[in-house]
């Protein structure tokens, strides 16, 4: 209040007000909140062989696992959204914060993969509530777009950064503790956000929002979670009516979604947003970029420990360049756009993920031949990621007014979840399909095949079992079946990096 009344009459009419000392420390309890996720995500990607080993989940139970916390987001982050923008931003938070710190706990003592897979259902839930209200909170406290792009870059740095700390985090309790231990690394970070949240951080919320629309929350949902399940499930077993049934629902649903935006006068979500290239180039290619990373980080993981043999923390040593580099690029992000167009920067970002994909043709089983260009590759993947999330936020948010900051942050959330989920769901799916084709059966009984590939981890475990030479000869069918599902998610990766890449340099020459 006192830095912008202190600015000159002409500051105040000609330039909007800056932000003072109150908004730079909320912010960085807004990170908090950020910090929470990000390494919640990679801490549960190294979790992935232990929690096979103990639960014993099936191929689609473990992916439901990883995944399921991103359907259920990108299912709510617009409702949630649009809550925060009528309740408060703030409030939403604090709940949101509560809530996950009661879900974590469910995870961790989870004795089922069925009970894991609701416990993450429920961290999906909460989650939404988190996400879009720390982004629309930054866009109504840090008004002038400079100091706006580098809170956001601080934001995205911290995204990075948790992501960062995840594996070193993650390995060195899996090495200490059980497997649950990972999600209680949340309630610290849970309950330092809600005593300091209402000190630090203004509320803020639409001062006109009109009614909440309950038929167009509920078509949000019908429309993104069956039509990312459905794309979850095509990739993992093909087609089926089933398949196409559910994913008719979900384009069905959007249609009437869509169509009931156009015409209703306070839309849960502005559509005419989307006219704007630099909105909706920001909006695709946040989703492409987290879409690669999401896929790497759910089998670079599996394949630093069950193909390479590196213990959890030497995992998590290996995943830090190329996260660091994540955090850094975020930064660095902040002054390149006041050098060089956005679309300018996001291409080069895109393109830099690209060529960090390709290095992912490289890998094979040797652990000598292949440690190098695993580390090259995830770097150059998170440096260009790190880039083009700080920027395609920026765009998406900048392009709202402040009072519908939280309906503008959900878009953004929603194509960073909805890429999440794609990712693991789709290379994923793709990485096991051709593991499982590659497998070779001569040493394995036939009712054990099944059981056997069912996942990397069971595979391995498997392979222990038989004799000496007939495990040998099976375990090395399944890590060249694995490094085969690997190049070929690489080749694809790599291919729709290049293209969401174009489409950025194309927004070099729009305008508005």
């Amino acid at each position: 209040m006192t830095t912008q009344t202190a600015q000159p009459a002409e500051r105040s009419t000609n330039a909007p007000p800056r932000a003072g000392t109150r908004e730079w420390v909320g912010l960085s309890v807004l990170a908090l909140a950020l910090l929470l996720l990000a390494v919640d995500a990679t801490v549960l990607d190294l979790a992935v062989p232990a929690i096979s080993a103990d639960l014993a989940p099936t191929t689609p139970q473990l992916l439901w696992i990883i995944d399921v916390y991103s359907f259920v987001l990108a299912g709510l982050l617009v409702v949630m959204g649009n809550l925060g923008d009528r309740i408060g931003r703030r409030k939403l938070l604090l709940f949101g914060a509560a809530g996950f710190g009661v879900a974590s706990i469910l995870a961790a003592w989870s004795l089922t993969p069925e009970m894991l897979i609701a416990a993450r259902v429920l961290q999906g839930v909460a989650g939404a509530t988190l996400m879009p209200a720390t982004l629309a909170l930054i866009r109504s406290m840090f008004l002038d777009p400079r100091q706006r792009t580098v809170a956001i870059a601080v934001w995205s740095a911290m995204a990075g950064g948790g992501a960062a700390a995840g594996p070193l985090l993650g390995g060195w309790l899996l090495e200490h503790y059980w497997w649950g231990s990972v999600f209680l690394v949340n309630l610290p970070v849970m309950l330092v956000l809600i005593g300091l949240g209402p000190l630090l951080i203004p509320e803020s919320r639409d001062p006109r929002p009109g009614r909440f629309d309950l038929l167009s929350a509920v078509l949000s949902m019908l429309a993104l979670v069956p039509v990312v399940y459905a794309v979850k499930e095509f990739a993992a077993h093909g087609p089926s009516v089933r398949v196409a049934v559910i994913s008719l629902i979900g384009l069905l649903a959007g249609a009437w979604f869509v169509r009931r935006q156009r015409r209703l006068e306070q839309p849960m979500l502005d559509l005419a947003l989307f006219a704007l290239p630099k909105f909706r180039t920001a909006v695709l290619t946040n989703l492409l970029a987290v879409f690669a990373l999401a896929g790497v980080l759910f089998f670079g993981s599996q394949y630093l420990q069950l193909v390479l043999g590196r213990s959890p923390l030497q995992a998590g040593l290996l995943l830090l360049p190329g996260l660091s580099a994540g955090m850094i690029a975020s930064l660095a992000a902040a002054w390149l756009v006041r050098r060089l167009r956005p679309g300018t920067v996001l291409g080069g970002a895109l393109i830099t993920a690209a060529v960090g994909a390709a290095l992912f043709g490289l890998l094979g089983p040797d652990a000598a031949a292949s440690t190098t260009p695993f580390v090259l590759g995830f770097l150059f993947i998170g440096a260009g990621v790190g880039v083009a999330l700080t920027v395609s936020s920026d765009l998406v948010v900048g392009s709202a007014p402040p009072e519908r900051a939280g309906a503008a942050a959900a878009v953004s959330e929603t194509a960073y979840e909805t890429g999440v989920a794609l990712g693991v769901a789709i290379l994923g799916s793709v990485v096991m399909a051709i593991f499982r084709n590659g497998l070779d059966p001569t040493h394995v009984p036939g009712d054990r095949m099944a059981a056997a590939s069912e996942s990397l981890g069971a595979a391995t475990a498997f392979a222990r079992e038989l004799p000496e030479a007939a495990g040998r000869a099976f375990l090395a069918s399944v890590h060249e079946s694995f490094v085969s599902g690997i190049h070929f998610a690489a080749l694809g990766t790599t291919a729709i990096l290049l293209i969401a890449a174009a489409v950025a340099f194309r927004l070099r020459h729009a305008r508005g």
